[in-house]
């Protein structure tokens, strides 16, 4: 019986994958399957991977002949993962040595769905602690009732996929598959469905996973078209949280969230590409002609003035048919 899954994509990352698979080797025990999806590398990830499955143990090494993006590399390894736990990794990251068993033995103690952990963000040499935004440690409760408050973080906005461990039981609901085809903001649309449709979570102050920031590959450093796919992750935020149950709720939270990400892109517009930038400017008008227009209008009046003003004035753009649909 396996009893952790760990999925691991990769996609160009040859600086940084032999850090991420010594992390892997320390973490190794005869029960731990690591899942390596080559994401169609095209420079010499795919040769460190190979050597990777025939020395890390318990590596299994799955190729894809066509990029798919972060989602479906993930989605991959879960197709293929027969652990009683599931989680994450990304490529350019690496691990504490041992995480993993602790990790493994805090969701067992407290016996939830999915358990949360901080994580180590960093950035050059600079090294930071970022914590799950929610205040009990160590106590198992009803992830739906932490969405709330609209106007502040909450769990649902620490979206990481990897600062965590999850059940396999999630798996067999469909809960932990990601978005087919999301470039970015995958995590948005799936953070959420775990938070409404799962039974119990918890958080816990662990710190083992390294975040690496800045790296240049990234998308979250490349201003072509590839980011706007945030707007697709978060209209689906918005769409399944309007047919839930608690939609009069959640959905101001959904609005709020959707209109800082829209604002926060607004105000970097400047990284992207020129017809990029015109274009993000056109879906986001778009999209804010698609939102719940009372909830939109609660959330503006709830946001400070540059912000609200931002919005209120790309709200008033003309969108093209085209755009809009």
């Amino acid at each position: 019986m396996v009893k952790l899954s760990v999925i691991v994509p990769f996609y160009n990352v040859q600086q940084y994958a032999p850090d991420t698979l010594k992390s892997l080797r320390a973490n190794a025990r005869e029960d731990f399957e690591f899942i390596l999806v080559d994401d169609c590398s095209k420079d010499e990830t795919p040769e460190i991977l190979e050597r990777a499955a025939r020395e890390l143990p318990g590596a299994v090494h799955l190729r894809h002949e066509t990029n798919g993006g972060l989602a479906t590399a993930r989605n991959t390894g879960l197709d293929a993962a027969r652990g009683e736990y599931l989680t994450f990794l990304d490529g350019d990251d690496w691990l504490a040595p041992g995480y993993y068993s602790q990790l493994v033995d805090s969701i067992e103690q407290l016996g939830c769905d999915f358990v949360r952990t901080d994580h180590v963000q960093c950035t050059a040499r600079a090294r930071s602690v970022h914590r799950v935004p929610h205040g009990l440690r160590g106590v198992a409760m009803s992830p739906r009732e932490v969405i709330l408050p609209a106007d502040r973080s909450t769990s649902v906005d620490y979206a990481y996929a990897w600062a965590g461990i999850y059940h396999r039981r999630l798996a067999d609901r469909g809960l932990l598959h990601f978005t087919d085809g999301l470039r970015t903001a995958e995590d948005r649309p799936w953070i959420w469905r775990l938070h409404r449709e799962a039974e119990s979570f918890a958080a816990v102050g662990l710190l083992g996973v390294f975040y690496r920031r800045g790296v240049a590959s990234s998308l979250t450093q490349i201003g072509d078209v590839r980011q706007l796919d945030f707007i697709r992750a978060f209209d689906q935020v918005v769409r399944e949280t309007a047919a839930d149950r608690d939609a009069d709720k959640l959905l101001p939270k959904a609005v709020r969230t959707y209109c800082a990400i829209i604002s926060h892109h607004l105000g970097s517009i400047e990284r992207f590409e020129p017809p990029v930038a015109r274009k993000l400017k056109s879906m986001s008008a778009a999209a804010l002609k698609r939102m719940p227009q009372g909830v939109l209008d609660d959330a503006l009046d709830s946001m400070d003035i540059q912000r609200a003003t931002r919005l209120r004035r790309l709200r008033r753009r003309p969108v093209s048919a085209e755009v809009a649909a």
